[in-house]
C-alpha cells in the first residue's frame, strides 16, 4: 500500500460481524496480506472480521468480465490477509457503504464478488437482503459432539459446509474454542462450520456457531442460511414441493437475521448493516505495522 496518500478507511458491521471498508473506486491502493492483517488486528491496529475493499468491477482484473452485470466489486479479505470469495454479511456492509457514498439509492443493487454477482436490496427501513444461492443437502447421517453429549446433525452446503445440530439449550454447545468432533470423517474432510440450534417459537429459532478456522463468532451468513434450511425440512418444509416460500427469524450472538427459502431454491438473507465510524488510516503507523 503507498503512504504518501491520505487513506480513507470506515468501520461497519452487521449483526456484529465487524469489518474494515478501505474505499477505492479505480483499485490505486496495494492491499497485501501483511496490510490487511494490520488493518484487521483488534489490539494493535482497527480491528475486524474481516477487510471490504471497495473498486469498480471495470478496475478489478477479476471483476472486469462482471463490469456490465454489477458497477461495484467486493474485493473481500479475510482477517488474515487471505482472499474469500463471499460474506454474507460483508455483502449487506458493502451496501451500506454504497448508499452511504451515494453511489446507489434504496432499492434493488448489483454486486460483483468472486462468487458471482449477488442480488442485494435496501429497503427504507434500513435493513439489506442478500440472494445467498441455493443449498445443497448431501446425504447421509453425520453426528457432532460436545464432551459426553452427541447429537444428529443435518449436513448442508452452502457453498461451505455445515453440520446443523439441533439440542435443548445453547450451553449444551460448551465454549466452541475447538471444533466439535463429527463424525463420519469423510462427511467433511476439510472440516465444517457447526451450528448449534434451539427452538424460540413457531417459524424462530436460536443458534450458535463454530466457524471452521475462526471458532465461535458472533454471526454467520451462511451458517444462519443453513440453520433455515434444515429447520424447515425438520419442520416437514420444502419450497421446491409446496410452491410456498419458508421464512424463519434467525437469532444470532450478534442480532437477528430473517432467512426465507423461495420455491426455485434460491435464499434471501435480511439483517441490519450498520456504519459505525469513518476516519484515516495513519501513513506512519501503517509504514511501522507492514514493515513498508
Amino acid at each position: 500500500m503507498s503512504t504518501r496518500t491520505r487513506i480513507a478507511f470506515l468501520k461497519g458491521q452487521g449483526t456484529e460481524n465487524d469489518f474494515v471498508i478501505v474505499p477505492d473506486p479505480e483499485n490505486t491502493i496495494d492491499l497485501p496480506p501483511a496490510t490487511v492483517a494490520a488493518l484487521c488486528d483488534r489490539r494493535a491496529g482497527i480491528g475486524g472480521d474481516g477487510l471490504l475493499h471497495v473498486v469498480r468491477s471495470a478496475a478489478h482484473p477479476e471483476a472486469r468480465h462482471l463490469a456490465a452485470e454489477a458497477e461495484w466489486f467486493m474485493d473481500y479479505r479475510n482477517g488474515d490477509g487471505s482472499i474469500a470469495e463471499m460474506c454474507g454479511n460483508g455483502v449487506r456492509v458493502f451496501a451500506r457503504y454504497l448508499q452511504r457514498a451515494g453511489h446507489v439509492t434504496e432499492g434493488d443493487i448489483a454486486v460483483a464478488t468472486r462468487g458471482g454477482v449477488k442480488a442485494v436490496h435496501i429497503a427504507k427501513d434500513g435493513d439489506v437482503t442478500v440472494g445467498m444461492g441455493r443449498a445443497l443437502l448431501p446425504e447421509g447421517d453425520v453426528t457432532v459432539s460436545v464432551g459426553e453429549r452427541s447429537w444428529p446433525a443435518r449436513n448442508v452446503n452452502m457453498g461451505n459446509p455445515h453440520a446443523v445440530a439441533f439440542v435443548d439449550d445453547l450451553s449444551h454447545a460448551g465454549d466452541l474454542l475447538s471444533p466439535p468432533p463429527f463424525s463420519p470423517a469423510a462427511a467433511y474432510p476439510d472440516g465444517v462450520n457447526v451450528e448449534f440450534v434451539i427452538d424460540r417459537g413457531p417459524g424462530h429459532v436460536a443458534m450458535r456457531v463454530h466457524e471452521r478456522g475462526s471458532g465461535e463468532t458472533r454471526s454467520c451468513g451462511t451458517g444462519a442460511c443453513a440453520v433455515a434450511v434444515a429447520t424447515a425440512r425438520r419442520d416437514g418444509a420444502d419450497p421446491a414441493a409446496t410452491g410456498t416460500p419458508a421464512t424463519y427469524t434467525v437469532d444470532v450472538p450478534g442480532g437477528t437475521l430473517v432467512i426465507t427459502e423461495r420455491p426455485d431454491g434460491e435464499i434471501e438473507m435480511t439483517g441490519p448493516a450498520v456504519i459505525v465510524a469513518e476516519g484515516e488510516i495513519d501513513s506512519v503507523w501503517l509504514e511501522t505495522a507492514t514493515g513498508a
